[in-house]
């Protein structure tokens, strides 16, 4: 079975579509999404229901993302976290004025099914952000760690490629797993446009929740599909620039 791995989408619904409708992959395929489904555009509750809705005939494994567990607190509790609104949440909040109580149920469902990381029967890892603890994600003291973690991918981008994995200095985290998928971290900002490789790790944010695209990932082959840069789909709106 072929599997993809898709970047962060944050609202973007139409460029989502768009993706998907360009990869045109047959039916066989495994969806793994990273997360941050919410927050930036301003279809955030319509990418859920089209997620809900493409997991009843594709084999989707959908992980949770920092943007997703705090809209959740906002349906869920009424939490408005300040920071969160200022961040893409207050898109997320008008989004989920258009939709009914019981599609609504349905969204809460959807978010308290996603995952917090996922391994494959390769020992592939794919989680939001990253994890700290030296035994991996399920060893973290603090669980929300795997959506919130930006040490993992700082620590490849500045190491020093020429470390051979026999070396003591080489990080224990990156020894756990064949390969680590992560988003959570735009990947324009240190200069790229497609999902980078750094060590083991593959990260497959491009920035949609700015000027960038959504990103997918064969994780066997390593082919690349992208949608047009989302804000080009939103001509009207800011998203979080």
């Amino acid at each position: 079975m072929r599997t993809v791995v898709i970047g962060d989408i944050h609202g973007g619904f139409r460029a989502l579509k768009q993706l998907l409708e360009r990869a045109n992959l047959p039916r066989e395929t495994q969806y793994i999404f990273v997360g941050d489904y919410v927050d930036g555009w301003s279809e955030s509750a319509e990418v859920v229901s089209y997620l809900i809705d493409f997991s009843k005939k594709n084999d989707c494994i959908f992980i949770r993302g920092n943007h997703d567990e705090l809209l959740y607190k906002y349906l869920k509790f009424g939490e408005r976290n300040p920071m969160w609104l200022s961040q893409g949440g207050e898109s997320s909040v008008e989004s989920y004025l258009k939709i009914s109580e019981e599609e609504k149920k349905k969204h809460l469902q959807f978010f308290e099914n996603l995952v917090n990381y996922h391994i494959d029967s390769q020992n592939r890892l794919f989680l939001h952000a990253g994890f700290t603890n030296q035994h991996g994600p399920q060893s973290e003291y603090y669980p929300n760690m795997v959506y919130w973690d930006r040490t993992l991918w700082e620590m490849v981008c500045a190491m020093d490629s020429s470390i051979s994995e026999e070396d003591d200095r080489y990080p224990k985290r990156l020894k756990l797993f064949k390969e680590i998928y992560i988003g959570h971290t735009p990947v324009t900002r240190v200069g790229f446009d497609k999902p980078a490789n750094f060590a083991n790790v593959w990260n497959v944010d491009t920035g949609a929740a700015f000027k960038g695209k959504i990103s997918m990932l064969d994780v066997d082959s390593k082919e690349i599909w992208q949608s047009e840069p989302v804000f080009k789909l939103y001509p009207d709106e800011k998203g979080r620039n």
